[in-house]
């Protein structure tokens, strides 16, 4: 069994620590190597809980209009919805559940026409899978009737219409017909409200219309698209999807969002990983200058060395002191990045309009990114993820010049003493 560092050890390691005249910059590459350690796992830090704080508001807006997951027939229909309904909201981890009636064309006012997606809802049902990220601007879900051909349509939809409240658009939905083929739909609709999800998609292409009307478009009877749900917790609806999968058997299709927005989540996925790999490189560097001021402190402190092993000290003992030099740089940096990384991450909802007053420029514009103010969740996981690989990083580190002054050979240091 390996013996315990000793206090002799300790106490010698400690001391090559402080700086005499002659190692005043080894002393100043000591501390460089420690504040770039605190450096890099602070920013790291900080990054990845705003990274997080983005994840969590992109799939908050994503999910504001477009609930959890749905169910749907095999042939895209849902037929006696109701009773799926029931069966639905009897699922463990079901919140909520309405249906939808799916339409995608064309919609018309005055000369500008452009593509839409339609979705047919019934407002009392809706209300309860709209999250809080969807801003009515103007009217309501409740302003929706069955017949009354009434359309919600999404903020920059309407400013590329150039359509308010009481203004009339059409709308061109082709629909299939018995042989197989599409037939144009035409109706002209009534703008009853504006709102904003916060979403590009959904703002820019996104209408709603009472279920009755769009089932009437797409001459669906009593049918649905789908039976959309939104889950207790968002995080569990791949679950809860495939439970639905099993619970209602064949004849029925189940999904998810992870499935339906794979790509935005893929992205952002990424982006993390290649900001901690940049970001990595800072606290690699630090490493190297903890390798390059140790190598000095070796060569500065050979005569030391040499005495310290005719009075006994082996090989190990003399690595053991060098490397609670370079622990003593490494570790203390990590502890202080930590620190600073989690009080930042913590405050970066505050400290980031605080920098804009005071530098006069604004951050994230709410024009351009839909998010005015920088989000941050801090991540127990990830702080212990880089905390516990930087302490080995810093360790690792030590290796190469405490082996190096282990090796020195007495007799040769001491000859011309």
């Amino acid at each position: 069994m390996r013996r315990m560092i000793s206090a002799v050890e300790l106490f010698v390691g400690l001391r090559y620590l402080r700086a005499k005249r002659r190692t005043r910059f080894v002393s100043f590459i000591s501390f460089i190597s420690l504040a770039g350690i605190a450096l890099g796992v602070a920013a790291l830090i900080v990054i990845l809980s705003v990274m997080n704080g983005f994840e969590g508001e992109l799939r908050s807006r994503l999910l504001s209009m477009s609930a959890h997951g749905h169910v749907t027939g095999d042939d895209g229909r849902l037929r006696n919805w109701q009773a799926v309904r029931t069966e639905v909201l009897a699922t463990p981890g079901v919140a909520a559940a309405a249906p939808v009636v799916e339409m995608e064309g064309m919609i018309q006012a005055g000369r500008s026409l452009t593509g839409v997606l339609v979705n047919g809802v019934i407002p009392e049902l809706e209300s309860s899978l709209s999250g809080e990220h969807v801003n009515y601007i103007e009217g309501g879900l409740e302003r929706l009737e069955a017949g009354r051909r009434g359309i919600l349509l999404g903020r920059i939809l309407a400013i590329d219409l150039g359509v308010g409240i009481g203004d009339g658009v059409v709308l061109l939905i082709p629909r299939p017909v018995g042989d197989g083929t599409m037939q144009p739909r035409l109706e002209r609709f009534v703008v009853r409200g504006v709102f904003e999800a916060g979403v590009q998609d959904h703002d820019a292409r996104l209408a709603l219309v009472h279920t009755s009307d769009a089932a009437r478009m797409m001459s669906l009877g009593e049918a649905v698209s789908a039976l959309r749900f939104r889950a207790a917790e968002v995080m569990a609806a791949p679950a809860v999807s495939a439970a639905l999968g099993k619970r209602l058997g064949q004849g029925f299709a189940t999904s998810d969002w992870t499935i339906e927005n794979a790509s935005y989540f893929r992205a952002i996925r990424l982006e993390k990983m290649m900001m901690s790999l940049i970001l990595s490189l800072i606290i690699g560097v630090a490493a190297f200058n903890i390798v390059a001021s140790l190598v000095m402190v070796v060569t500065d402190k050979t005569s030391d060395i040499a005495i310290l092993r005719t009075l006994g000290m082996g090989p190990n003992d003399v690595v053991r002191v060098f490397f609670i030099q370079g622990a003593a740089i490494g570790w203390i940096g990590v502890v202080l990045g930590v620190l600073g990384g989690v009080v930042l991450a913590l405050n970066v909802p505050d400290l980031a309009p605080a920098l804009e007053r005071f530098f006069g420029f604004q951050i994230m514009p709410g024009d351009v990114y839909y998010v005015s103010r920088i989000p941050s969740v801090l991540e127990g996981e990830d702080v212990l993820i880089i905390g516990v690989l930087a302490f080995l990083l810093t360790s690792l580190a030590t290796l190469y010049p405490a082996r190096r002054a282990a090796s020195i050979n007495p007799a040769i240091a001491l000859r011309y003493e």
